[in-house]
């Protein structure tokens, strides 16, 4: 398969729907220009992460998944020959979801993920929670790759990006809407070393309320034939600022070293797992605002 190239669309949003609609089709079109595989939004790009408080504002808000805005981009996937993943404020009862959809080289819908992390002690309470993470197979220009996607929060539950790995992606999306500091950076450079997985992150850049820029991209091969030690899986870190980011995996290499590498499934012992299924909460971790 060769280099798979994912564009991260760290961009700012407009002021309305129809605005981010303009502004996300054309990063796209630059973003195929570049040579990208995948252009890929930051979290919540339709409503640029706005949360009213006010409920029947939230709804009035929402779109659904297959309204004009989503169709748009559906229509340029087709037309740049170019798979976008596509995040919205999506209608969902009782109340609206946090989502991502792919859509293929050829405009065809393979995923759509809404966000299982949502951060209930902030605003996201207001939303309606995910209930899976699902991996799919997309065709992009530069061949076929099995994804999966998690959004932000979920990167920081080691749980989100094994059950993708588990399911069989090698590419995970995630889209982000949150300061990218030193540590959160670390936790996704975990997923991928721990998976064997790419991991690919895309955030708002400094000037968007809460967020930072730096969105990142680690490969997920931390050793490789010949070299003694291991080497640095970050592929790209953007700066704080708006542009379009273009990382490149090696998809050969990637899964090459998943054929012959420790991690992943390869010495799991789930059996012994037991107490990860265990549904109670125990001091200091209980949390009064928490939702099933």
């Amino acid at each position: 398969m060769g280099m798979l190239n994912v564009a991260l669309l760290q961009i700012m949003p407009g002021k309305t729907l129809e605005e981010n609609r303009d502004i996300g089709l054309d990063a796209c079109r630059k973003a195929k220009a570049a040579g990208a595989d995948i252009a890929m939004f930051p979290e919540m790009w339709s409503s640029g992460y706005d949360i009213p408080e006010d409920v029947s504002a939230l709804r009035d808000k929402a779109i659904g998944a297959d309204s004009a805005f989503i169709k748009a981009f559906e229509q340029c996937a087709r037309e740049l020959d170019l798979a976008i993943g596509i995040t919205l404020l999506e209608a969902w009862e009782p109340l609206p979801r946090n989502t991502l959809i792919v859509f293929d080289r050829h405009g065809q819908k393979v995923l759509t993920y809404a966000k299982v992390h949502t951060c209930d002690f902030g605003e996201e309470r207001r939303l309606t929670p995910g209930d899976d993470f699902y991996a799919a197979d997309l065709e992009t220009g530069a061949g076929n790759v099995k994804i999966g996607a998690m959004i932000c929060y979920d990167r920081e539950f080691p749980e989100s990006a094994r059950i993708l790995m588990l399911k069989g992606a090698e590419i995970i999306l995630v889209p982000n809407a949150c300061p990218m500091e030193i540590n959160r950076l670390a936790q996704l450079r975990s997923r991928a070393f721990e998976n064997m997985s790419g991991i690919a992150t895309c955030n708002y850049p400094q000037g968007q309320p809460d967020c930072n820029g730096h969105s990142s991209a680690f490969d997920g091969v931390a050793y490789i034939p010949d070299v003694q030690d291991s080497r640095d899986m970050c592929i790209l870190e953007a700066g704080a600022g708006a542009g379009i980011y273009m990382a490149s995996f090696d998809m050969d290499m990637l899964r090459d070293y998943r054929k012959t590498e420790v991690h992943g499934n390869a010495y799991r012992h789930p059996r012994k797992y037991h107490l990860l299924t265990d549904e109670r909460i125990c001091a200091p971790f209980i949390r009064h605002d928490r939702r099933d």
